[in-house]
C-alpha cells in the first residue's frame, strides 16, 4: 500500500496540508478518488451514518453528491497532535428543486502510520440560504488559493 504524505506525526505546517489535500479530493467530487485518501477498513460517523470501509464510502459520496449540487467546500485546520486532525467546515450546495445551504461542521480524523486516515467522526449541520447569501462562486473544483478560507469569510 502506497503512503499519502503528509504523514503523522503531524506539525502545523503538515497539518494544515493534510487539511487541504482533503478539501481539495472532496472539492474534486469523485467518490473513487476521495476514497483512496482512507484506510480500506476506515469507519465514519457522518451525522447520524454510520460507515465501515471504503466501498461505503463510495457508495455514500455517490449519494451525498447526487443530491448535494454545484457542491464547494472550504475546510480549515481547528486542532493536531501526533495522528490526529480537527476541523471545521462550511459548505453550500442546492437541491434539485434550486434551494440553497451552507452545511457548517466538524471533523475529528485519526490516521494511520501511512498517512491514511482510519477515522473519520463528522458533526454537520445544514442551514438553508437564500442564493443571493452564497459566498463561494469559484468555478466547481478546487478552491482557488486567493480564495478566501473560513475565517476570512467571518464564517
Amino acid at each position: 500500500m502506497a503512503t499519502r504524505p503528509p504523514l503523522p506525526p503531524f506539525n502545523r505546517e503538515t497539518a494544515v496540508e493534510k487539511v487541504r489535500l482533503a478539501e481539495d479530493g472532496w472539492n474534486s467530487r469523485d467518490p473513487e478518488k476521495v476514497a483512496l485518501a482512507y484506510t480500506p477498513d476506515s469507519r465514519w460517523r457522518n451525522r447520524a451514518e454510520f460507515l465501515r470501509g471504503r466501498d461505503e464510502i463510495v457508495a455514500f459520496l455517490t449519494r451525498k453528491w447526487a443530491r448535494e449540487l454545484d457542491y464547494r467546500l472550504i475546510k480549515e485546520l481547528w486542532a493536531f497532535t501526533g495522528d490526529r486532525i480537527a476541523v471545521r467546515f462550511a459548505y453550500e450546495w442546492h437541491d434539485d428543486s434550486g434551494s440553497w445551504f451552507r452545511s457548517y461542521g466538524n471533523e475529528n480524523w485519526e490516521f494511520d502510520e501511512d498517512g491514511l486516515m482510519r477515522v473519520r467522526l463528522a458533526s454537520i449541520n445544514d442551514l438553508p440560504i437564500s442564493e443571493d447569501q452564497r459566498t463561494y462562486h469559484w468555478p466547481l473544483g478546487r478552491r482557488p488559493d486567493a480564495h478566501p478560507g473560513l475565517s476570512d469569510l467571518g464564517l
